[in-house]
């Protein structure tokens, strides 16, 4: 760890060029130490939890962020930053859950969202404008599976952990929910929607900057239209971590919506055959 940490201070970029080196050495670094109780119980808090300090916590900030900047698809980089920076917006949210009957539901049972948890062939028998089977058709329209959220490490306590988790899985519901593919448009306009919703840092820095990968003819609908309509939403939605989906797959798409406060999208967003990088 002082060697990661001294590499750091002193050559800042060299962290870009690594990517994730910073993250691999703590697993490292504590799969292969002395297994004594203050190093490998005490301060675990859940399977896979690598604590940090706020000065490492830090330096997994920038050090992320900039690899994030530099290249959005790198999913663990933009994952290292949601965890080591958004502390207090995890708190608002599990208090907003805690708030919400059906949310402290799930904070209680803590349902999680993969394959191995999911009844695709129920799903896949349900009516058309189903949740279920709408969701189903994201996943197979934008070819992509639940299974590639990552499982969360650095945040410092078990429950705002689970938190993190249960919004990285949600994520593609909440694109099947506002009706957005996976390309480049329709990741940004969820990012507005996350972020005026979840608040977290990480969220609201790709809805700042995510426009500038788009091109001027997509950038007009976006600003004019999309931006607008998923700030609006996001405000008055109820919050999209206290349902329990998984309960919810029969349910009219368009019920759902309804009972949430979201509107469908202003203009149908086509998908692409490239796809953006997958948030969180």
């Amino acid at each position: 760890m002082a060697q990661i940490l001294r590499t750091l201070s002193g050559s800042g970029l060299g962290y870009i060029h690594r990517g994730s080196c910073v993250c691999q050495a703590l697993c490292v670094r504590k799969q292969h130490s002395r297994l004594d109780f203050s190093d490998s119980h005490y301060d675990r808090l859940y399977p896979g939890h690598i604590p940090t300090n706020p000065i490492q916590k830090a330096l997994l900030a920038l050090g992320s962020g900039v690899a994030a900047l530099q290249n959005p698809y790198r999913h663990d980089m933009v994952a290292v930053l949601g965890e080591t920076t958004g502390w207090q917006a995890l708190m608002a949210l599990r208090d907003r859950m805690k708030g919400d009957p059906e949310g402290c539901t799930v904070l209680t049972e803590r349902p999680r969202i993969r394959l191995s948890t999911l009844d695709v062939s129920k799903m896949a028998s349900l009516p058309g404008g189903s949740f279920g089977r709408e969701y189903l058709r994201f996943l197979e329209e934008n070819k992509v599976t639940p299974d590639s959220r990552a499982d969360v490490k650095f945040v410092d306590n078990e429950e705002l952990a689970y938190v993190m988790q249960r919004y990285r899985e949600v994520h593609d519901l909440l694109h099947t929910l506002l009706g957005m593919p996976t390309n480049m448009l329709g990741e940004v306009a969820v990012k507005w929607f996350e972020a005026v919703q979840t608040g977290l840092p990480m969220c609201i820095l790709g809805a700042a900057l995510g426009p500038l990968r788009l091109s001027t003819s997509r950038l007009e609908p976006l600003v004019t239209s999309l931006v607008p309509w998923a700030v609006r939403n996001g405000r008055q939605a109820r919050c999209v971590l206290s349902i329990f989906y998984e309960r919810r797959w029969d349910q009219s798409l368009d019920d759902l919506r309804k009972e949430l406060n979201i509107e469908t999208p202003p203009f149908i967003v086509m998908a692409t055959s490239k796809k953006a990088p997958s948030q969180s």
